[in-house]
């Protein structure tokens, strides 16, 4: 499976807290939904559409799993929420358990989590896909077990915020291989590993 992460990003590099201002505050971030103003319905939301066409499965984090776990499936009858809803997915954590799991969800516990998750990389079958979980994303790329990064890069500075870039002095170099401008000044460009 390829693992692909699709992101919100804003011009200095923060991924944290497109969607609301509450879904996450930590550090004092104060602009949660600041994505909300560039969407655009076919360039960003087809780049959404297009990345879980292919996917297979959807892997996040805990605080990420656990905000579209309790936003979208009070959205079903939309099509793009009907296909999140079904589709399977996997959370790595470490506080949550098996009974806690809900949403089509399989739990795969912090300890081992890299194990499960080459196993899945390794495994034939469609995309896995990784929204948000910048935590997540941030080791993922970190590892090399990235296989294609989108990112819906937003013509905002937000001066702070978390991010998905590793900060391990290591180089990692990619190659573009597409990119999309939309009406509202959001680029969505989508790289893979530059093979050596």
């Amino acid at each position: 499976m390829r693992i692909v992460i699709i992101e919100f990003i804003s011009l200095d590099g923060v991924v944290q807290a497109p969607g609301g201002p509450q879904e996450d505050t930590d550090g004092g971030f104060a602009h949660g939904g600041w994505s909300h103003e560039f969407f655009d319905p076919e360039i960003v939301g087809g780049a959404f559409d297009s990345a879980l066409n292919g996917a297979e499965a959807l892997l996040y984090g805990r605080r990420t799993w656990q905000v579209m776990a309790q936003a979208w499936p009070e959205r079903a009858g939309d099509p793009f929420a009907d296909h999140i809803n079904a589709i399977p997915k996997y959370v790595v954590s470490g506080t949550l358990s098996e009974s806690d799991m809900a949403w089509n969800t399989t739990l795969v516990p912090s300890a081992g989590a890299l194990d499960r998750i080459r196993e899945l990389h390794d495994a034939d079958g469609g995309d896995l896909v990784v929204m948000g979980s910048p935590t997540l994303a941030r080791t993922l790329l970190h590892e090399g077990l990235v296989d294609e990064l989108r990112l819906i890069i937003e013509p905002i500075l937000l001066g702070g915020g978390k991010s998905i870039f590793p900060t391990d002095g290591a180089k990692h170099v990619l190659k573009l291989v597409s990119t999309v401008t939309s009406p509202t000044g959001v680029n969505v460009c989508t790289y893979q590993p530059a093979k050596p």
